[in-house]
Formats: C-alpha cells, sequence, structure tokens
C-alpha cells in the first residue's frame, strides 16, 4: 500500500511538473511569438520611414536640380542679352563710324583703298589745317590791327558783339579739326 502511494504521489508531482513545464513552454512560445510580432512591426516601420525619407530626398533634389535649371536658365538669358546689347552698341558705334569716316565701310576688300584714301586725307588735312592756321593768324593780325584803328570809331558795345560773332567760326573750325582728326584715326 505504501509502494502504490507512494508511486501514485511520485505519478502526480511529475505530472504536476508536466504540466508546469509545458505552460512554461507555451508562454515561452507565446512571448517570442509577441517579440516576432513586435520584431516585424518594427521592421516594417523601420522601411516605411525609410522610404518616407527616400521619397522627401528624391522631392528635395528634384527641386534643388529644379532650382539650379532655372538659374542656369536665367544665367542664359542674362547672357544673351548682354551679348544682344553688346552688339546692338557695336553695330551703332560702327554705323556712327561709318557716318563720320571719310572712306565710308571698311570691308576685306577695300582695306587698302580705305588705308590710301586715309592717308591721303590726312595729308590733304594737315596741309588744310596748315593753311586754315596761316588765314586765321593773318585774319587775326588783320582783326587786331582794324580793332585798334576802329577802337576810336566802334564803341564797346558793339565791340564784343563782334568779338561774339566772331568766336563760334573758331568753334567750328575746332569742331571740324576734332572730327577730321576722328575719322584719321
Amino acid at each position: 500500500l505504501r509502494t502504490e502511494e507512494r508511486q501514485r504521489l511520485a505519478r502526480e508531482r511529475r505530472e504536476e511538473r508536466e504540466k508546469q513545464h509545458a505552460a512554461k513552454e507555451t508562454q515561452i512560445l507565446e512571448k517570442e511569438r509577441k517579440a516576432k510580432l513586435q520584431y516585424e512591426k518594427q521592421l516594417e516601420e523601420r522601411q516605411r520611414k525609410l522610404k518616407e525619407q527616400k521619397q522627401k530626398e528624391e522631392q528635395r533634389r528634384a527641386a534643388v536640380e529644379e532650382k539650379r535649371k532655372q538659374k542656369i536658365e536665367e544665367e542664359k538669358e542674362r547672357y544673351e542679352a548682354a551679348m544682344h546689347r553688346t552688339l546692338e552698341r557695336s553695330q551703332r558705334l560702327e554705323t556712327r563710324q561709318k557716318r563720320w569716316s571719310w572712306g565710308g565701310s571698311v570691308t576685306p576688300d577695300s582695306e587698302s583703298k580705305t588705308a590710301s584714301k586715309r592717308s591721303t586725307s590726312t595729308a590733304s588735312l594737315k596741309q588744310t589745317e596748315a593753311v586754315m592756321n596761316k588765314r586765321l593768324s593773318s585774319s587775326a593780325a588783320l582783326l587786331n590791327a582794324s580793332d585798334r584803328t576802329r577802337r576810336s570809331q566802334v564803341s564797346p558795345l558793339d565791340s564784343s558783339v563782334i568779338s561774339r560773332l566772331l568766336a563760334p567760326t573758331q568753334a567750328s573750325l575746332a569742331r571740324s579739326k576734332s572730327a577730321a582728326t576722328l575719322s584719321a584715326d
């Protein structure tokens, strides 16, 4: 009887241990399952965040690229406008030079002709200038001499009017000299 009782008690204890062991095992399995689910959720969340970050980065890159292209386009437009203005200025300058030059427009075929025209025109200008200077000096001498004789006859008001009338002639001669010098250059 005692041995049977002992065997029964041992069997009950064994069964109890097995039950506890099975319960522990199910708890462990449940914990592992929950941990696995949480890990998968975290992994999915991380992947989602990485995807969003990638999209934001791509959008930012696209915006930066668009800005860069826009800047390049604006720079190109500014450059073209500057080139256009420069061309217009140079064309205006060419037309002005053609207007004031003695030989007209300079083309590669007529460069030697214009060079010879320039040299002859500068020589004739120098001769004309020398003649003008002589005439001016002689007319100034005559004016001074006639002024001395007329001073007694002309009032101070009239003499100032006469000197004013003579001044534009000298100025126009100076202008024609400078125009001739510019065209000779």
